[in-house]
């Protein structure tokens, strides 16, 4: 150091220099803050603050989400009850690996309190219990029953996959109890844990994470997936069209072959008018033998149609039921929560003009004591809500990017459509292929009767 300061100073400033710092007295020992530590139950009610970004942002993937379980519902063939007869249903989850017995009345009990719990997520809806009033036949009951199957699978599987939801206790409670009373287990669960404003760790810091323009952007996605929606379900319309068609077609192959049955199977003399070079004869025999194979065409045309519901009008439904439970998300936020706001502040702007005419007009103590305490109440009231407001926009922001984590099933939906269309035109052309050289031996070979394949 006194080499560097000899370099910039004169020599006699130099000397000065250093019998000043002989003359000086040495520094004290430098010290240090000590930490304020306050008390143990102060430390308690520390919280560590994420980052904004991992508290906002959903980090999922959709291969992540489709991971996380894979829940079967299948029904029991045999209606249980005495005298009341209803339906039962076997639901297997991967995850954990054990099967439970369920009845619609479980699945309504449980998306009952999912929805008290998780008010500001989205939470599919169910299916109807029963079909609209009218007569129904065996089939019709049947077809309604699988149907219902269906979409209560479509239901539980978005449940179980939900990143919330997954590893709630009320989603366990539904797939893994095998008690007698599985509904007053899932309310008391329920009434326990209580809904998530009251569990969630950010429901009273929600508006610091929140972006200035949560309101803009809600507005602009809210637009963008009801778009999004109505261009899924004319999808789903053209693909169940199709899959119906399919079915239609099996069975036109299947009349067309016994038609042809019919016509070999004819056993009328020829007529003496019949020339003797006629073939009649043989050829009904050979007729006969092909509608063998137009029932084979007619089981494939059956398996395409299966398949186009099963592989692609299927997972086209699951994706609407997310996106419908979206939607109506938004309806419960401006309905509910937001709603019940613009009403308590009303409530409140009506009670403060009380107080200034109670108190204008010199009214008894004990009134504006009264009123004075009515107004404090409410101003908790409105606090809370306000809290539960940004709560719910901030959940909103979190299901929005749920819906887009889920887009990418367009691609898998689309692969199934391809795949499906495939290997039905595949296993079409093998049956038709194999069919053409008997036709060309029914013929003759001849040119004008042998149908192009």
């Amino acid at each position: 150091c006194t080499r560097q300061v000899a370099q910039f100073l004169p020599s006699r400033a130099l000397t000065q220099h250093r019998n000043q710092r002989k003359s000086e007295p040495a520094a004290p020992p430098r010290e240090f803050p000590k930490p304020q530590l306050g008390e143990p139950r102060e430390l308690s009610a520390l919280r560590m603050q994420p980052a904004q970004d991992d508290v906002l942002t959903i980090s999922q993937t959709l291969d992540k989400l489709l991971s996380r379980d894979t829940v079967r519902v299948e029904l029991i063939p045999e209606k249980k009850g005495l005298f009341l007869k209803h339906v039962e249903y076997q639901v297997t989850s991967q995850r954990y690996k054990m099967s439970v017995y369920r009845r619609y009345s479980d699945f309504d009990v449980f998306h009952e309190v999912l929805l008290q719990r998780f008010a500001y997520r989205v939470v599919p809806a169910l299916p109807p219990k029963r079909m609209l009033k009218g007569v129904l036949t065996s089939v019709s009951e049947r077809e309604f029953i699988e149907g219902r199957r269906r979409a209560l699978s479509r239901f539980i599987n978005l449940v179980a996959r939900h990143p919330l939801f997954s590893e709630d206790e009320l989603v366990k409670t539904f797939l893994t109890f095998s008690g007698s009373d599985v509904q007053t287990k899932l309310r008391d669960t329920c009434k326990k844990m209580g809904d998530e404003f009251m569990t969630s760790r950010t429901a009273t810091q929600a508006k610091e994470y929140l972006p200035a323009d949560i309101q803009a952007q809600f507005s602009t996605s809210r637009e963008l997936i009801r778009n999004i929606h109505n261009s899924f379900q004319k999808l789903r319309d053209r693909a169940e069209k199709m899959a119906e068609r399919s079915k239609e077609n099996a069975t036109d192959l299947l009349m067309f072959g016994r038609e042809l049955s019919t016509l070999g199977s004819d056993a009328s003399p020829l007529p003496s008018l019949a020339s003797s070079q006629s073939t009649w004869g043989t050829l009904r025999q050979s007729l006969k033998s092909l509608s063998v194979e137009f029932t084979v065409l007619s089981d494939k045309a059956a398996q395409q149609g299966r398949r186009e519901e099963d592989d692609v009008v299927e997972k086209l439904n699951f994706f609407l039921d997310l996106l419908q439970s979206y939607r109506d998300l938004c309806e419960r936020h401006e309905k509910g929560v937001l709603h019940e706001h613009q009403k308590a502040l009303h409530k409140y702007s009506v009670m403060k003009r009380q107080m200034m005419s109670t108190t204008v007009q010199s009214k008894e103590q004990a009134s504006v004591e009264q009123l004075e305490s009515r107004i404090v109440q409410q101003e908790s009231a409105i606090q809370t809500m306000e809290l539960r407001n940004y709560f719910s926009l901030f959940c909103l922001h979190q299901e929005t990017q749920l819906i887009f984590t889920y887009l990418p099933i367009t691609s898998h939906i689309l692969g199934a459509f391809v795949n499906s269309q495939v290997q039905g035109h595949r296993e079409m052309g093998e049956v038709w292929n194999e069919l053409q050289p008997r036709l060309g031996c029914l013929f003759g070979g001849e040119s004008g009767l042998k149908p192009p394949i």
